[in-house]
């Protein structure tokens, strides 16, 4: 590209504190979670719409962490009986967030 032409702005989507919320549901405490936890990875249940830019910011605003990678899967629901009868579990949406060195996450305090 020549210096007059510019390559097209990426324009950051800015997220409400509220859409975060709605798009990170609920940390997953899990022995393999815990396990990643080591290699500085944490994992979480997002909402099935969620993207991974969204899921990267919502992260990084909430808990003022950087986030360096998001990998994300789509657990789907197991067909099983409730109180005799046939049925269907929703599908789970799970991301697993690579964070920068030396930085972590504790669920153990709230957030503010």
């Amino acid at each position: 590209m020549s210096e007059t032409q510019k390559a097209p702005a990426k324009h950051k989507k800015q997220l409400s504190r509220e859409a975060m919320y709605q798009i990170i549901q609920a940390p997953l405490i899990t022995e393999k979670a815990t396990t990643l936890s080591e290699v500085n990875q944490v994992a979480f249940r997002v909402s099935a719409e969620a993207t991974k830019p969204e899921i990267k910011a919502a992260i990084e605003g909430l808990f003022g962490v950087k986030v360096l990678g998001v990998n994300t899967l789509v657990q789907k629901g197991k067909a099983k009986r409730f109180k005799g009868r046939p049925g269907q579990r929703s599908d789970v949406k799970k991301a697993y967030v690579r964070l920068a060195q030396g930085q972590s996450i504790d669920f153990t305090t709230g957030l503010a």
